[in-house]
């Protein structure tokens, strides 16, 4: 019982660790800032300035309602498989329109790696708490 409460609050703190993160990118950079780097990336692929900036604004509130969701939903574990995708997919588009982007300091491996591993140590810990579940 006490291994499983442990569990409970690592659990709690990855779901809020997530929640927080998307909800954050997607508010300040995006909706509140309209980043240049997110602009620059789709101005990369030719897109007008009035797109550039609903895409950003849209892609802001997909993270914010992705973020809640980490806080909302109990069944999580297909939440972190969507996250280990997105991360894998947003640093694809990135590498994929601009290299330089990985060569910076704070770049969109680190940030994408770190995020994803949160999904990966969530998900091992649901899984072991889902065979304590049945063994007892």
């Amino acid at each position: 019982m006490q291994q499983s409460k442990a569990i409970d609050k690592v659990l709690f703190i990855l779901h809020f660790t997530l929640a927080m993160i998307w909800i954050y990118q997607g508010s300040v950079p995006k909706l509140m800032f309209h980043a240049l780097d997110e602009q620059r990336l789709w101005e990369l692929h030719g897109l007008d300035e009035l797109t550039m900036l609903m895409l950003v604004d849209v892609a802001g509130l997909m993270e914010i309602i992705f973020g809640v969701l980490f806080l909302l939903l109990k069944q999580r574990k297909i939440l972190h498989y969507f996250n280990m995708a997105a991360m894998l997919g947003l640093s694809i588009f990135i590498l994929l329109t601009d290299v330089t982007y990985f060569q910076q300091a704070f770049n969109p491996f680190v940030m994408n790696l770190a995020i994803a591993t949160l999904s990966v140590v969530a998900i091992q810990l649901m899984n072991i708490q889902h065979n304590q579940n049945i063994t007892s």
